[in-house]
């Protein structure tokens, strides 16, 4: 079994998932001739012609329009956007069209489109370049949001979501796309949607993350027994795979990148109080971004929340 990248994976779940049905196609700036902006659809216009990897003018409420009409026409399109943050113009094709097809018509139409992008700090890109909205889409009824955090469950990930029947934003860390790599097979498989990873069991306390950021904090437990939580899908989440392991070791640390203020973390952390105070034996704590725009290339590495940071509140949760 071959190791690849994530690059390599998303590239591979999408040249199978075409060839294997017909009404899949890609779409987006630069996809086609140039293979997308990380390369992500390298190779995908020479198997599948302009028909199907559409190339589009820069514009993102274009490519978002269209897609949706493509998806509630029938065909399941993939759409790039080449950075997360570009999509922020594109919000009324989101927001007010593909989360609610279904709903608006009493479940005759469905709109199963698959949003792709990288996001994240940590490739020292421009502004606009380096966003973590996830918690935005993940407040948005009608939409699922998908995390992968290494190629294999990148792979399984999009085919399960080039399958749902219904909206997913599929949010790729930029700074993951070829910095690991892990065995991934050939051919067609799936990671459920909606199901979370034991990354690794442990009993002291839960560290629950996603993308770049579940690298990050598993390196910070060492000398501890923590039991890792990769969430994968952030809407919705696998409440019961959070809890159990709360249940289980009495101690909660949220990790992510983006802002605190309102982010997934607090909504993990209010699952925990509702569901399993009983059981805390310290207070849920949250490691996050500050509240403030990502910034540029020379401070990034005082925006992400560092090693130090994330063993201090493993400390602190173990010392409570």
């Amino acid at each position: 079994m071959a190791k690849i990248n994530m690059v390599q994976a998303i590239n591979l779940a999408l040249a199978e998932e075409m060839a294997g049905d017909g009404d899949v196609l890609v779409i987006g700036e630069d996809v086609g001739l140039d293979g997308g902006v990380f390369r992500v659809t390298d190779g995908l216009l020479e198997k599948f012609g302009p028909g199907r990897v559409v190339d589009t003018p820069l514009s993102e409420v274009g490519i978002l329009g269209a897609a949706v009409g493509m998806a509630v026409y029938g065909l399941k399109p993939v759409a790039e956007i080449q950075f997360i943050a570009f999509i922020y113009e594109a919000f009324e094709q989101v927001y007010s069209h593909a989360a609610r097809i279904r709903t608006r018509s009493r479940g005759r139409f469905t709109c199963p489109l698959v949003v792709r992008a990288p996001y994240g700090v940590g490739i020292k890109g421009p502004e606009l370049h380096s966003d973590s909205p996830e918690a935005i889409f993940s407040h948005m009824p009608g939409l699922k949001v998908v995390v992968p955090s290494n190629p294999y469950n990148a792979k399984g990930l999009l085919v399960s979501a080039i399958r749902d029947p219904d909206p997913v934003m599929f949010l790729e860390p930029s700074r993951l796309y070829r910095s690991i790599k892990s065995e991934v097979p050939e051919g067609p498989y799936t990671v459920p949607l909606g199901k979370a990873n034991v990354y690794q069991e442990g009993k002291d306390f839960t560290v629950v993350a996603w993308g770049a950021m579940l690298h990050r904090a598993a390196e910070a437990t060492e000398g501890f027994d923590a039991e890792i939580i990769d969430l994968m899908t952030l809407k919705p989440f696998d409440e019961e795979t959070v809890l159990d392991s709360v249940r289980k070791t009495g101690r909660l640390v949220i990790v992510h990148e983006a802002t605190k203020y309102c982010g997934m973390g607090a909504e993990i952390a209010a699952l925990a109080a509702e569901e399993a105070m009983l059981s805390l034996k310290a207070p849920v704590l949250r490691v996050a971004g500050p509240d403030a725009v990502p910034p540029m290339a020379k401070l990034e590495d005082d925006y992400l929340p560092g090693k130090d940071r994330i063993r201090r509140a493993y400390e602190t949760v173990m010392k409570y």
